[in-house]
């Protein structure tokens, strides 16, 4: 006879997200520096414990809201995390998300349980608690090859956008430089940008067309080929 469901021990469940922003052609991740320990005065990534009536992206969105003050933001599920010795409160096993956002349309603020919240460049995060560097390290990597086949990185643009700042944004998550006309050329081929009508003015001399992402784009059919 199998035992009964309240004989075992339930772990806690948890969120950790990692919230990718880019702006002036930098990529960065949000963290916040924790007020309590364990990791007291310590970087981590921002997340927190699923209640018993909330679903994973109800908890998500609270947590975004609560601890960094962002709202409505472009979230995916990443991978679940389940070392039994991740915390040192004991058996919790993480679900955790990453999140896209232009730093430019939201204002970030701490939540109470952080002593600050910052933006920090991707090349240049400090060493992290918990086992965030690991989830910090599996979510870059899952944006630099998502990005070759599907346009999150539209998340990170204005709504409107030149094919030049398209092309640095794509060079800045990958980390290498792409040519630029087979770059312009499978970005117009794949169908996923619209031209607007529209020039971007200001620009000395210049006056670049500006583009919009197409969001009724439905099959995805771009493949952005990198030399090795």
């Amino acid at each position: 006879m199998s035992k009964a469901f309240h004989s075992y021990k339930n772990p806690s469940l948890a969120v950790d997200l990692v919230v990718f922003g880019y702006h002036d052609r930098k990529l960065s991740v949000l963290l916040l520096n924790r007020k309590e320990e364990p990791f007291k005065n310590s970087w981590t990534l921002p997340g927190g414990f699923l209640q018993i009536e909330e679903c994973l992206l109800q908890v998500c969105n609270r947590i975004m809201k609560t601890k960094t003050g962002l709202e409505n933001i472009y979230l995916e599920q990443l991978y679940s995390f389940d070392e039994p010795g991740r915390d040192p409160r004991g058996r919790v096993i993480s679900v955790a998300h990453y999140a896209l956002v232009n730093p430019q349309r939201f204002e970030v603020v701490a939540g109470n349980m952080a002593n600050d919240v910052q933006w920090f460049p991707v090349d240049t995060v400090p060493q992290l608690g918990f086992d965030h560097d690991q989830i910090f390290g599996q979510a870059l990597q899952r944006l630099k090859s998502k990005i070759l086949y599907y346009p999150v990185g539209f998340e990170l643009l204005d709504e409107t956008f030149t094919m030049t700042e398209l092309h640095e944004l794509y060079e800045c998550i990958l980390g290498i430089s792409i040519d630029r006309r087979n770059f312009r050329r499978k970005i117009l081929d794949s169908e996923y940008i619209i031209a607007t009508g529209t020039k971007r003015e200001g620009l000395k001399n210049r006056h670049p067309d500006l583009y919009r992402f197409n969001k009724q784009l439905k099959q995805n059919n771009f493949q952005l080929h990198i030399p090795s």
